[in-house]
């Protein structure tokens, strides 16, 4: 099954990866890194694809999709 793991050092809270899933299933959680930002997070692991949209579009390479 497709999941998503994020960077928490490097998540910077942009939201690219939340408006480029088809599935709608990656949200800002409130979870806060060493910088302050509020990282990203699967909101439904079994609904994922694993199209890899929200790596590709993640500026700072903070999401890695394992199939």
């Amino acid at each position: 099954m497709p999941k998503i793991e994020v960077n928490k050092e490097f998540c910077k809270s942009c939201g690219l990866c939340t408006v480029q899933c088809p599935k709608k299933i990656i949200k800002i959680g409130s979870e806060v890194n060493s910088k302050g930002y509020n990282i990203a997070e699967q909101t439904d692991e079994s609904q994922c694809t694993g199209c890899k949209l929200c790596a590709i579009v993640c500026p700072d390479t903070a999401i890695t999709v394992y199939k």
